[in-house]
């Protein structure tokens, strides 16, 4: 209750505290933050645990932040969102500051639109919405589905979109639910499943970027999430990858073709890879028992070649591996991407997918439907100007202008 009631404070910015907004800036540490706002180090960073360290170095430049500070300049609370789900809240707590991971509250709209090429996609989004990030996930999710370059002026595009909003405003990234892209009078439709995966209209699944099992025979011990409550800490936590429980030694792969890009041990990550992919993508492998001989930095790698052994090395309480998928410095989920034994829905599935497609079609066909009857409702209202224009002019002024 005491939590809610904070949170309801820095909404509301009640008693004449004033709530000031800023972006966290590039090159910009959590240190840094503390020492710029004259925050003590020893309470917000010093004393923090192993994870909590760790999630403060989940801070991305550009991310929206809120301080809340009393009317003599004092800074009474700070919201620094981590993920779609987890933010950093830092508070006054008698003659010190408190710091604590807490759950985002956000609210989510799905909203749609359609249009008409008349460039590229790209720009024509951009256009239409104002929205960098829109564009963003219409090239990555459709991916290498279409070849663009077939798409003609006037081809019709139609994205189905999921929005986030944190205190009124967007926040994060979007997630297109289903898109619609005709090229050379031929519609190509793109679905996000229930499983998480694009497919197109034969369910047939679609992805840019698929990864291998990093490890064989190993099971799943815990899974990605962007905020668990831990039972034994009784806090928030982040668990930004998935563990695959193991016996020491066991080989571990790389799960896509890259480049090596660090190879040596990481504090609570013990012996640690890194490998840089293709698009901006990364994958992380953790606690480590050692490397294959010859894995050093600057070294390409292929889908599946071995590149080190379970251990547990590092903050581990036994062997397991900590596979990591980071995409341009943000931790995604990595089963979104492990490649399956199938690319096609079969059964129960793939019925279920028909029907979810099905719907999806009905609404973007009703957007489609009503483009055309915008277009033509402008088309018959610029002649009704003409007419009218023309009304009022004698003949010789008519044939004057044509």
């Amino acid at each position: 209750m005491t939590r809610l009631f904070i949170l309801l404070l820095f909404t509301l910015s009640l008693f004449g505290a004033e709530v000031e907004n800023f972006r966290w800036e590039n090159g910009v540490t959590y240190s840094d933050f503390l020492s710029n706002n004259l925050l003590p180090r020893k309470h917000l960073l010093d004393n923090l645990d192993v994870d909590d360290k760790r999630l403060v170095e989940e801070i991305r430049a550009g991310v929206h932040c809120n301080i809340l500070r009393s009317r003599d300049g004092t800074i009474e609370q700070v919201l620094i969102p981590l993920n779609d789900e987890l933010q950093i809240h830092i508070y006054a707590f008698e003659d010190t500051y408190k710091f604590e991971a807490i759950p985002i509250i956000v609210e989510t709209k799905t909203s749609a639109f359609t249009l008409k090429i008349k460039t590229n996609p790209s720009i024509d989004i951009q256009n239409e919405t104002d929205s960098f990030k829109l564009v963003a996930i219409f090239l990555t999710s459709f991916g290498t589905s279409i070849d663009f370059t077939a798409l003609r002026k006037n081809d019709d595009l139609v994205m189905i979109y999921e929005q986030k909003y944190r205190l009124g405003k967007p926040f994060s990234m979007p997630t297109l639910k289903a898109g619609m892209v005709e090229t050379n009078n031929r519609p190509h439709y793109i679905y996000l499943n229930k499983d998480g995966r694009y497919y197109d209209e034969k369910g047939k699944q679609i992805e840019s970027f698929l990864l291998a099992r990093p490890i064989q025979g190993g099971r799943i011990s815990s899974r990605f999430t962007k905020r668990r409550f831990h039972p034994v800490l009784k806090k928030w936590k982040a668990h930004l990858g998935i563990d695959y429980a193991a016996r020491r030694g066991t080989p571990v792969v790389a799960a896509g073709s890259g480049t090596l890009i660090y190879v040596a041990r990481m504090g609570s990550y013990g012996k640690l890879i890194k490998i840089r992919h293709k698009d901006g993508y990364e994958t992380r492998y953790a606690h480590l028992k050692g490397f294959r001989r010859g894995m050093k930095r600057g070294k390409r790698v292929k889908k599946g070649q071995t590149i080190g052994y379970v251990g547990t090395t590092g903050r581990s309480t036994g062997p397991h591996l900590h596979f990591e998928l980071r995409k341009s410095g943000r931790a995604i989920n990595p089963a979104k991407r492990v490649q399956l034994t199938t690319k096609k829905l079969k059964n129960k599935e793939r019925k279920s997918f028909l029907k979810l497609s099905k719907n999806y079609n009905e609404i973007i066909n009703t957007h489609l439907e009503n483009e055309t009857k915008f277009l033509k409702k402008q088309v018959q209202t610029s002649r009704c100007y003409f007419n009218n224009d023309n009304a009022n002019k004698t003949p010789s002024q008519k044939n004057t202008n044509g």
